[in-house]
């Protein structure tokens, strides 16, 4: 996606080009076969979902078509994670490769021993402390999480520049997004996310499963695979994407 003149504009194929994704299902399908993807165009041409979807599909509330839509119903599925993983920006990270990007952007350091080094601020740790230890399979949507760990009028601010540090990071990730409830019990409003930890999604042990190599050794993987998949994508571009 971007911004031509002050016009937002989508990239993408046409319904028939071969390398059109027209499902949910040949989306999870594709971000599995080649590991980890962004949701939006970057600076690596190909590299995204948009751009292997119908942009006229984008935001038509047609869950069979939407991409927008397919990225809550991944999500949900958990089995691939979803989150701002790249440049700050949102995308998808497979099973396969979670504990590659996990040893290497936590350098090796589960949270609790990252913010006891002094290496994480006090607003970060109020918003883990909701998931780790017994709160580990816990899942909040945005506002109670926000609340919850004193983000507000009269309290912490910068609420979703954390959550989004806290992904880069490879602490927290999107796993649903669903509407609030009202007393009556019924659904309304824009649908909203909710957070949880990693773990929550494979499990501590799996999650921390490349912890034994070096962060670097990480690192390398993953360019090395991006360069196998897409060998147009130069080093720049790739620090880019992934720092």
């Amino acid at each position: 996606m971007g911004n031509e003149n002050g016009t937002w504009v989508m990239y993408g194929v046409d319904w028939d080009d071969p390398e059109c994704i027209h499902t949910v299902d040949e989306a999870i399908e594709y971000i599995n076969e080649v590991g980890f993807l962004p949701l939006f165009r970057n600076d690596i041409p190909g590299f995204s979902l948009e751009e292997r979807t119908v942009p006229e599909y984008w935001w038509c509330d047609d869950v069979e078509k939407d991409p927008w839509m397919w990225r809550a119903v991944i999500a949900r599925r958990k089995d691939i994670v979803y989150g701002k993983f790249f440049d700050k920006k949102a995308g998808f990270i497979s099973k396969k490769w979670l504990p590659y990007f996990v040893n290497y952007r936590r350098d090796g350091y589960d949270f609790d021993a990252l913010y006891e080094d002094g290496k994480a601020p006090l607003k970060h740790k109020k918003i883990m402390d909701n998931f780790i230890e017994d709160n580990i399979d816990e899942e909040k949507f945005s506002y109670e999480l926000k609340a919850a760990a004193g983000f507000g009028k009269e309290g912490e601010k910068g609420f979703d520049g954390a959550i989004t540090n806290l992904m880069m990071q490879m602490y927290l990730c999107n796993c649903d997004f669903r509407k609030k409830i009202n007393k009556k019990g019924e659904a309304y409003g824009w649908d909203v996310a909710i957070y949880s930890s990693i773990e929550h999604i494979h499990g501590y042990k799996y999650v921390t499963s490349r912890y034994k190599e070096s962060p670097e050794e990480s690192l390398g993987a993953i360019v090395a695979h991006i360069k196998e998949i897409y060998p147009i994508a130069n080093d720049k571009q790739i620090k880019k994407l992934l720092k």
